[in-house]
């Protein structure tokens, strides 16, 4: 028999935020295993899922976030915590989800100071060293990324007035994608789709290689370096931002000068902007008010896009996490990451201490181990 552990599920607090970190498919199978689920009440409204959904599947319903904070060993969630959620965070409590700390050195600091154990959804890995917490939400952030690019072309948006894919007799759009990673990959059929000329920009040739068997004909792989960024960046009407170093900031890969070279009314989209963005002019923004512009260029700097498809993300990010929580919550923070490794590489902070190489080099912390 495992530990008995009180698991906690509140409401999302980031502005703009929709999604939930649970369907109630966990709270059964949580439940069945013998631990207590506390859900904030109206916690799933924004994925469609009602207190009722919760509670017929063992969930007991809290009125409140300080209950749930104060009450739960371990606290589910999408996004990091906000300055009022790191106030009710205290020591020997579990933090499990998406932290993004090298992008925030304010954050890691307030998470060091709560003692609490932050586990980083985006630096657990599986045994092939892949990135499965990540991978559902880079999926739909790379679909979105290439919707919203071709939202923001319009004119009547701020953009160039290009369709997409054109019409026969008028030229596509041209995409530049940086990064041929899982969002790289995603943007890139997504563009292709929508028959417009499409570029994958990587470093990895043994990526580039296996992206050239699978992507259909009208996208094209080049090698990533500063000379074939510039050429591409010259001619595209959108830029997509795909990068990723787990767990450190994004590197910079797009300059302030670089947008000379754009048509006026281009579009970038950034999806790297929760890991500090590769474009020097993006800066995180909201659902609500997605865009900016710079130099003519129309930046797209939304640092949570999964969020706005939110059921779809919910039940994706489920099917994901769902292994670890069990996981956690049977064995506790400490059993845990020794029987799983790659779950041990998502454990960010434990008790006051950084043991993130990368984050520690960003903000030059000292690191634990």
């Amino acid at each position: 028999m495992g530990l008995t552990m009180i698991i906690g599920l509140p409401t999302e607090i980031k502005d703009d935020e929709y999604r939930v970190a649970m369907a109630p498919v966990g709270v059964e199978m949580l439940t069945e295993a013998g631990h207590r689920v506390l859900v904030q009440k109206g916690a799933g409204e924004g994925s469609g899922i009602g207190d009722d959904d919760y509670a017929r599947n063992g969930a007991e319903i809290v009125a409140g976030a300080d209950g749930v904070w104060a009450d739960a060993e371990m606290v589910v969630k999408v996004k990091e915590p906000q300055a009022a959620e790191i106030a009710r965070m205290r020591e020997g409590q579990i933090v499990f989800t998406y932290l993004h700390l090298a992008a925030s050195l304010e954050l890691t600091e307030g998470l060091l100071a709560s003692g609490a154990t932050c586990v980083a959804y985006e630096t657990v890995e599986d045994s092939a060293g892949r990135l499965p917490l990540l991978e559902p939400m880079s999926e739909i952030a790379g679909k979105m990324a290439v919707q919203e690019a071709a939202k923001y072309l319009e004119k009547t948006t701020g953009g160039c007035g290009v369709l997409m894919g054109g019409v026969p007799g008028t030229a596509p759009a041209h995409v530049t994608i940086l990064g041929g990673g899982t969002v790289g990959a995603m943007a890139a059929r997504m563009a292709a789709g929508l028959g417009a000329s499409v570029v994958v920009l990587d470093i990895d040739l043994y990526r580039l290689r296996y992206l050239a068997e699978v992507m259909p004909p009208n996208v094209v792989l080049l090698h990533s370096n500063p000379h074939t960024i510039r050429e591409q960046l010259a001619g595209s009407e959108v830029v997509i931002g795909a990068v990723l170093i787990t767990g450190a900031r994004a590197p910079r890969l797009v300059r302030r000068e670089d947008l000379k070279s754009m048509k006026p009314g281009s579009v970038i989209v950034d999806v790297a902007v929760d890991q500090g963005g590769c474009v020097e002019t993006i800066h995180p923004t909201t659902h609500h008010d997605p865009v900016y512009v710079v130099d003519g260029i129309v930046h797209y700097g939304v640092a949570n896009i999964p969020g706005a498809v939110s059921r779809t993300s919910t039940f994706a990010l489920t099917n994901a996490t769902l292994p670890y929580v069990l996981k956690l919550a049977n064995l506790g923070p400490d059993k845990a990451p020794e029987t799983d490794p790659g779950l041990g590489r998502g454990v960010n902070i434990r008790a006051g201490k950084l043991l993130c190489k990368a984050v520690g080099e960003a903000f030059d912390i000292p690191v634990d181990r």
